[in-house]
């Protein structure tokens, strides 16, 4: 992916810069892997808003991506590198040799027309295999892990994230996570060899508030900005301090650097926690 900048003809494009989709080899997705995506603005099927500043946007189809990479011992053949404007790394429509179509999370440096194949069992180690953690060699960056064997990627499905296998175990590999984490997960779970694509798409700035509207984010106000009845950080004559010692949610509740991570199972598989913000 390239970055470009535009001439500044308003304030709005000024700042703003643009992706060049250079990568891409296909602009229209395949009909069989799309369905329509329905707008909920943030509520849930109680019509209560539970995420907020969701709403509007541009209409989007759902690519039907496939993170659990279950056609194992099949090749594939690379026909395409398509965007989802629903997520900010490409995608890799797969043609496999029995006919069927899929899409999957597609590494950086992924060219179409290459062959890739999902295992169980070692298979060669390259650019868009899928096979277990335990094959891995410690060093190598992978993408779209699995937490529980068959369960699908959930670990570094977005633009430009990576994990690295450390090492292998006992019943664990060891994982070096996007945010610096290491934690132990099940080397049976399948992994895909090489980084997500796209890591550049960090560097996007938006530019202008509509552009903001038009991907489906709605104004997010600041609480300094509202009355005392609205938030606690509101009120006060032109622009004052919270006057509280620790920041709050609009409901009250402690905010900006609350540890959120409640006593679970899962503690125990994290050997060093995330570093600290500074």
């Amino acid at each position: 992916m390239a970055i470009k900048k535009v001439k500044a003809n308003t304030p709005g494009r000024r700042e703003a810069t643009f992706d060049t989709f250079s990568d891409l080899t296909k602009f229209a997705p395949e009909k069989r892997l799309v369905v329509i995506k329905k707008k909920r603005g943030g509520r849930n099927a109680s019509g209560k808003i539970t995420v907020r500043h969701r709403g509007g946007g541009a209409k989007r189809y759902v690519r039907l991506v496939d993170f659990k990479r279950d056609k194992y011992n099949v090749p594939a053949i690379v026909a395409a590198i398509e965007y989802d404007p629903n997520r900010g790394a490409r995608l890799a429509l797969l043609n496999y040799t029995d006919g069927a179509k899929r899409y999957i999370i597609a590494p950086t440096d992924l060219q179409v027309g290459e062959q890739v194949m999902s295992s169980k069992e070692l298979i060669e180690i390259k650019n868009g295999n899928a096979l277990p953690l335990q094959f891995i060699p410690a060093g190598m960056p992978v993408s779209c892990v699995e937490l529980e064997p068959g369960q699908g990627a959930k670990i570094a499905r977005g633009a430009g994230n990576v994990v690295y296998v450390m090492g292998v175990e006992g019943k664990y590999a060891q994982l070096k996570m996007p945010s610096g984490e290491i934690r132990q997960v099940k080397k049976e779970c399948l992994c895909t060899i090489g980084r997500a694509s796209n890591p550049d798409r960090r560097h996007i700035s938006l530019g202008k508030a509509g552009r903001s509207r038009h991907l489906g984010i709605r104004p997010t106000v600041r609480g300094t900005a509202m009355n005392p009845v609205d938030h606690p950080h509101g009120g006060g004559e032109g622009n004052q301090p919270i006057g509280l010692r620790h920041p709050k949610t609009m409901w009250g509740k402690p905010a900006l650097g609350v540890k959120t991570r409640r006593k679970r199972s899962s503690d125990r598989l994290i050997i060093n926690r995330r570093a600290k913000r500074k």
